[in-house]
């Protein structure tokens, strides 16, 4: 990542790699073109990093928590603060034309206006604790699973499900709390303890005048979002409300990129858009790809097996009345004192031993006596070197600082898996220092990551991946070779 704060610790370094793709995704939705979203995001991380470090400062110094966000949606809210910086000094032509409107509009001005007019949800988020905003944001938004986030925050995963329903009942408290202090007009007071009530519960029934006046007032509809945890609207209400423009749009984004095994961090984002070490893109092997190239292969092979050859190296010829037809491929013939083979006038080729030796040929075959011992058919075919990978692995320096670095290996298998290990050497002596999505054991030079019990099994075309930190002294190359449950698999680079 180019031009970003270095980490100052493991813990943070972690951070980077997880909020980088977030920023880095939304800023592509805030702007007209790949090069606009990189540097959109990359002027975004630096501010909203410096943001929350000078907040974590002044905690520490005064003993007192400030109220703030977590550290994606802070960065999140970080884009959208840039984005309105360049359009008010003459950038905004490499801005989104929807967002340009969006934020010359009231809709914008409610993120930087009075704290009481801000949107309910943000206010809710900021309410919560650190952790409590986290794990809410990481499973409603980022989509991520729960036993990943709960291994990310220190949590307990057998109880993670019981907080997180915790949390979200924190949040719709300090949402209905939010509610109730935002300066309304009487109608919309009136039917603050009937939206109250109706949305505790599935099965209340919405009256018909709360649900007029919900169609008409933007702020109670939005608070009424926030306030009903079932249906499955809280992720929506939670980005529209404290992302702001664009929120559904990530939403759905953070999805896919969940869904598609690539969230929290460990895309490969910043590689492939050639804004790690200013790098070119690198050449992705898609699942497709590699089965396509699979199948060849095996094809070619299964065809050349089942070649059958005469001992002089000369394709087998199947008898037909007092002919031989060849019905299959001829290989090359190889170098040999016996006669080749003619050609009759009618075009048909004819063996230059007019007996054949197999049972199919010669169904009574007459006695050779023990001197002379049945001819054989010889596959002179060569052994193949190596099989076809049935992987394809990639190697991801996602961040490096003095002494330390993290990076990510991804491995895509085209067959099924139960369990797995990754293994790869490094050459420079670097050391894996901690491992997620996996259990790492490295012996000298020579690292291996085990499955944990959650992404044990793979689909055929699936993909499994495990990131780390690490330290490096003078040099930290990349490993030249990762395998498979001691396969090796084709690099990507």
């Amino acid at each position: 990542m180019p031009d970003l704060p270095t980490p100052q610790d493991a813990a943070e370094a972690a951070l980077f790699s997880d909020c980088w793709d977030a920023v880095l995704s939304y800023a592509d939705l805030c702007t007209s073109g790949s090069a606009a979203a990189t540097q959109l995001a990359t002027e975004a991380f630096t501010h909203g990093v410096h943001e929350a470090r000078a907040a974590e400062a002044r905690a520490r110094n005064t003993g007192r928590r400030t109220p703030g966000l977590p550290r994606i949606p802070l960065l999140l809210n970080s884009v959208r603060t840039t984005a309105a910086g360049w359009e008010a000094h003459g950038q905004g032509h490499r801005l989104d034309p929807d967002l340009r409107l969006w934020l010359n509009s009231e809709k914008a001005a409610r993120f930087t206006g009075p704290p009481l007019h801000r949107p309910i949800a943000l206010r809710g988020l900021r309410d919560l604790q650190d952790a409590d905003a986290a794990l809410l944001w990481l499973v409603e938004v980022e989509a991520l699973p729960l036993p990943a986030v709960a291994r990310r925050l220190g949590l307990d995963p057998v109880a993670a499900a019981e907080e997180l329903g915790e949390v979200r009942a924190l949040f719709r408290a300090r949402c209905h709390r939010g509610h109730l202090d935002t300066p309304m007009d009487a109608a919309c007071r009136s039917y603050a303890r009937l939206l109250d009530a109706v949305t505790r519960s599935p099965a209340a029934e919405t009256p018909e005048d709360l649900s007029r006046h919900l169609a008409h007032c933007a702020e109670c509809a939005e608070a009424a979002a926030c306030l009903r945890l079932h249906g499955g609207g809280l992720p929506a209400a939670l980005a529209g409300g404290v992302i702001g423009w664009g929120g559904l749009a990530y939403l759905e984004r953070r999805r896919r990129a969940a869904e598609a095994g690539l969230g929290g961090g460990r895309t490969e984002a910043a590689v492939d858009t050639g804004i790690a070490e200013n790098r070119e893109p690198a050449l992705r092997i898609g699942r497709t790809g590699v089965l396509v190239a699979a199948l060849i292969v095996s094809g070619l092979a299964l065809t050349v097996s089942l070649m059958p050859f005469g001992p002089d190296g000369d394709a087998a010829v199947e008898p037909r009345g007092d002919t031989a037809v060849a019905d299959r491929p001829v290989a090359a013939p190889a170098v040999s004192s016996s006669p080749p083979a003619t050609t009759r006038a009618d075009g048909t080729l004819v063996s230059p031993e007019p007996t054949r030796t197999t049972a199919e040929a010669r169904p009574d075959p007459e006695p050779q006596g023990p001197t002379s011992p049945p001819a054989r058919v010889v596959d002179h075919t060569p052994e193949p070197t190596s099989k076809s990978p049935r992987c394809a692995a990639k190697y991801t320096l996602d961040n490096e600082w003095p002494d330390g670095f993290q990076a990510t290996v991804s491995v895509t298998s085209t067959e099924p898996l139960d369990s797995w290990r990754l293994g790869w050497t490094f050459d420079d002596g670097q050391r894996v220092t901690q491992m997620w999505d996996g259990t790492a054991d490295q012996h000298g030079s020579r690292v291996t990551a085990t499955a944990a019990d959650y992404n044990r099994t793979v689909a055929a075309g699936g993909s499994v991946s495990v990131g780390f930190l690490g330290s490096w002294q003078h040099t930290n190359t990349a490993p030249d070779t990762i395998t498979l449950n001691g396969a090796a698999c084709a690099m990507a680079r």
